[in-house]
């Protein structure tokens, strides 16, 4: 398993309205084509403005595979714009990770 860790970055006072328009939009299309959010969560202490989620994935052509069909849903260029248009997002980032050998074996 991999996980793709998604940071972004908002203006401030604007991830209320970051959020509501993923939870309208973005999330139901993340649903259908990606599947495993491991988790989503805005930040409350350290660098503010700041939203995390994470999706897992069985390796990286099945992350490539679901991405893709997602970039090909209308549904999905229509959410991105409607978010460029609004100038909520200062920056975002990705990491892929892997859990550790130990983690990995007490998930069993």
């Amino acid at each position: 398993m991999i996980v793709d860790l998604r940071i972004y970055t908002c203006l401030p006072n604007r991830v209320a309205e970051f959020v509501a328009l993923y939870e309208e939009k973005g999330w139901p299309i993340q649903q259908k084509h990606l599947g495993n959010c491991v988790g989503w969560y805005t930040t409350i202490e350290g660098a503010l403005n700041t939203i995390v989620h994470m999706w897992g994935y069985a390796d990286q052509a099945d992350r490539e595979r679901r991405r893709a069909a997602m970039a090909a849903d209308p549904a999905w260029g229509d959410y991105l714009a409607e978010v460029g248009r609004r100038g909520i997002l200062v920056s975002m980032e990705n990491r892929i990770v892997k859990p550790t050998t130990f983690f990995a074996a007490q998930r069993g």
